[in-house]
């Protein structure tokens, strides 16, 4: 059974989502239309992989409520997107509050299927309809960047897991949620970046005998 709690927070990262994919739109100088289409696939992208991988119906196929909200969120940022004085400072802060609330829904619906389950179907739903907004704009998606990313939605993800059963439903998905956050939004503050691979000169053909 889902929890208000968490039906609530599907609803913030629903919105969050698409209004961040509505705000590249913005930055791209596109209509209302693209606002609508990018808005829509960033908030619905996450949790349709989820369920094709589960196996189940397609949230929004089931209920076209979410469809409907992300378009219309969408829609309006068309209208406001302007306001801010910076679009790119809210759109990764709007991106880093649907991630974590995402990490914990993807989570909770793949706990049937076990901790292991649950967590990678929490880091698909964060991180996949971002991916997909960010390519779709032409720019560098997160965790392409070595930016603390999906590491956030894989920590707020193993927080639910770990504590659902052993607290009760709600706080688990607040701590997993607020885990996320932090980690995402310290990382935002202070530039924390996760090391990434450095390239090797490869031997020559001398040094490896030829």
């Amino acid at each position: 059974m889902i929890s208000d709690i968490l039906a609530m927070a599907g609803w913030i990262g629903l919105v969050a989502f698409a209004v961040s994919g509505a705000l590249v739109a913005s930055r791209k100088q596109m209509d209302i239309i693209a606002f609508v289409f990018f808005g829509t696939v960033t908030a619905i992208g996450g949790g349709t992989m989820r369920d094709l991988v589960l196996g189940q119906p397609v949230f929004w196929v089931k209920d076209t409520t979410a469809l409907i909200v992300a378009a219309i969120a969408s829609a309006l940022t068309f209208f406001v997107a302007h306001l801010p004085e910076s679009r790119l400072r809210v759109l990764l802060w709007l991106d880093a509050l649907g991630m974590a609330v995402f990490c914990v829904v993807g989570a909770a619906a793949g706990l049937d299927h076990g901790a292991v389950v649950a967590v990678t179907c929490g880091v698909m739903t964060a991180v996949v309809g971002g991916f997909i907004r960010d390519m779709m704009g032409a720019e560098e998606a997160a965790i392409m960047r070595g930016e603390i990313y999906a590491s956030a939605a894989f920590l707020g993800a193993l927080v639910f897991v770990l504590l659902n059963g052993v607290v009760a439903r709600d706080i688990a998905v607040v701590a997993g949620t607020v885990a996320a956050f932090a980690l995402r939004g310290a990382a935002l503050a202070f530039g924390w970046r996760l090391p990434v691979y450095k390239a090797k000169r490869g031997r020559s053909r001398e040094e490896i005998g030829l």
